[in-house]
């Protein structure tokens, strides 16, 4: 196929579709068309005929118009589809997005519920703190009074306490910079082998304690770590829109939307009493309401790939349910969430575990059904003699290639993440069946494979959705243009 006969032909196509012949189509229809930012050149190129109404002598100027226009609208409400299945799409989003509305209105929290600080872990009342002195100490002058431990040098507690009576020490005097002890200082020991050594100037995170002698009220748990955290934000933020622009800007706006909803509603809610599993998927799908909307913009693409979504998180909700139930997982297996079930023993621990699965595959999921939705209609644009049966089998091919990609993603991210753990694992010689049967690695396992299984399943059914959509457009529009069949030679015709 020539890419020359295409220019006069698709215009009259899309004017067909969007059904407003008798305006210039160009700029709205351009997000239809492909309003991701990665197209060559000629797929602007046919839609820039539009508004050279098929001439070929102004066809470089408006080319360049068009697809500076199409660029400045991508974000905006799009029409790729026939008035009629538009309709179809918002009857069954709309009532989604209502559910999805008033139950954040009904299960809103206003708020973490209070409760008495126990001191213990990240329940803790915490103040900011910098060192103004540090000087080297034999260990046995700050560690007189230590009993010596009975544990043999040739053990790593006896080689510990072995430094801790022989070598040098660090005593740090550390003043609070923030509360209502501003100004006040304390010593701080660090012992030579201790993971966290303190250099002078330091900022640190120190922990109240008011029920301790005064002396023992403060003491440093962590060190302070806003400024390189502040300035790797900073750079992933001017890298996205560097390179993203607009659709980067949008993007990272959803973003903090999401961890707003996360932070104000999920979190809340769940603290309140609210069952995890409901706040979880209620949360979700504003999330994913917001942030494909917002990134891609109001499109029969992006709802075509919420509905991919939602059909996915729904199969992850009931497999993650049945499995963690068989596999009885009770979501308690730290000192975490240990302490958050002794502070809120009214929580469901497994619902909470269901919910973390739920969440967590939300983000991989809108990265492949809105590649997938996109694959479909690029496919549908670059044939539009392509039935929905062609269609789908073009785009499952482009879908097996991310699944592989994804799934070993996922995988790995979450062996990554719990790596400390294997370790310990393969230090005491464990075999893989009792280590995959420890309640801590069957959730990862539980975790990764169920959020796996929505991702397979998520490129078929968007796929074929989106297979559907594109077709079923084909036939007309409401200003009555004929039924699309092949490109070549019905362009003319009907072109006025």
């Amino acid at each position: 196929m020539t890419p020359s006969p295409q220019p006069p032909i698709e215009p009259t196509e899309t004017v067909g579709h969007i059904g407003h012949p008798h305006e210039g189509p160009g700029p709205s229809a351009r997000p239809s068309d492909g309003y991701s930012d990665g197209h060559p050149d000629g797929h602007p190129d046919p839609h820039s005929g539009r508004h050279a109404g098929g001439g070929s002598g102004g066809r470089p100027s408006d080319r360049s118009h068009g697809h500076g226009h199409g660029h400045g609208h991508g974000h905006g409400p799009a029409a790729p589809v026939s008035q009629h299945l538009r309709k179809v799409i918002a009857a069954v989003l709309i009532p989604f997005a209502a559910a999805v509305f008033v139950g954040m209105v009904v299960l809103w929290p206003g708020g973490a519920p209070g409760h008495e600080r126990t001191g213990v872990g990240f329940d803790r009342q915490t103040q900011q703190g910098v060192v103004t002195a540090l000087e080297q100490v034999d260990c046995k002058t700050v560690n007189a009074a230590q009993v010596p431990t009975t544990a043999a040098p040739s053990t790593p507690e006896g080689r510990q306490a072995q430094a801790e009576q022989t070598g040098e020490c660090k005593k740090a005097t550390v003043e609070v910079s923030t509360g209502p002890d501003k100004g006040r200082t304390f010593v701080e020991v660090v012992q030579p082998g201790a993971p966290r050594q303190l250099e002078d100037g330091q900022e640190v995170v120190v922990a109240y304690a008011p029920d301790a002698p005064r002396d023992l009220q403060y003491s440093v748990i962590d060190v302070n770590r806003k400024l390189p955290m502040a300035l790797l934000a900073g750079i992933f933020a001017a890298a996205v829109v560097l390179v993203g622009r607009m659709r980067g800007l949008f993007a990272l706006v959803a973003l903090v939307v999401s961890f707003g909803v996360l932070t104000l509603f999920i979190l809340p809610a769940i603290l309140q009493g609210s069952n995890p599993l409901v706040v979880a998927v209620v949360g979700a799908s504003a999330i994913m309401l917001i942030a494909l909307y917002m990134c891609h913009g109001l499109t029969a693409r992006t709802s075509v790939a919420v509905l991919g979504t939602l059909v996915s998180l729904l199969l992850i909700g009931l497999l993650g349910s049945g499995f963690i139930d068989w596999a009885f997982l009770s979501g308690n297996t730290d000192d975490n969430t240990g302490l958050i079930h002794g502070l809120y023993p009214d929580i469901d621990m497994s619902g909470l575990l269901l919910a973390g699965v739920i969440i967590g595959s939300l983000g991989v999921l809108d990265d492949v059904t809105v590649t997938q939705t996109s694959a479909v209609w690029e496919l549908h644009h670059a044939d539009p003699s392509m039935g929905p049966r062609a269609l789908y089998r073009a785009a499952i091919r482009i879908g097996r290639d991310h699944i592989a990609s994804v799934v070993n993603t996922l995988v790995l991210a979450y062996a990554g993440a719990a790596l400390p753990l294997l370790l310990l694992f393969s230090i005491a010689n464990s075999s893989m069946g009792s280590v995959a049967n420890s309640e801590l690695v069957a959730e990862e396992i539980v975790r990764t494979l169920v959020g796996s299984i929505g991702l397979v399943a998520s490129v078929p059914v968007t796929t074929a959705l989106a297979a559907l959509v594109v077709s079923a457009d084909r036939p007309g529009s409401p200003a009555g243009a004929p039924a699309a069949g092949p490109v070549r030679g019905r362009g003319k015709r009907r072109k006025r």
